[in-house]
């Protein structure tokens, strides 16, 4: 008998469409409007990510820019090593609220 080490989760919510679908029925919004919302959400978030500011959704979790340095690497077809340059990424941290949530 195998253990499961980690619980199957099911989404309920699988793209934008559905999220866009939620927000309109929750907020009696039509869906162009909440359409509106949520791309304005997304782009605020992104404009600050690369801008190098920090989005703290107090309760929900931080959105940030993490910096990953140079490192080595192999090419999978030739087995040459390869020098990954240094890079900027998004990241996101969950709070406390959410963390809990989940659980």
């Amino acid at each position: 008998m195998t253990s499961k080490k980690y619980q199957e989760v099911k989404p309920s919510m699988a793209n934008k469409a559905e999220l866009i679908e939620k927000v309109a029925a929750a907020t009696d919004l039509t869906k162009k409007d909440a359409t509106a919302a949520v791309d304005a959400v997304f782009s605020t978030i992104q404009d600050a990510l690369a801008n190098g500011e920090k989005v703290q959704l107090i309760g929900f979790g931080n959105f940030e820019v993490r910096s990953r340095a140079e490192r080595k690497g192999r090419n999978p077809q030739t087995g040459e090593e390869i020098k990954i340059p240094a890079s900027k990424v998004p990241a996101f941290k969950p709070g406390k609220a959410l963390k809990d949530a989940v659980k």
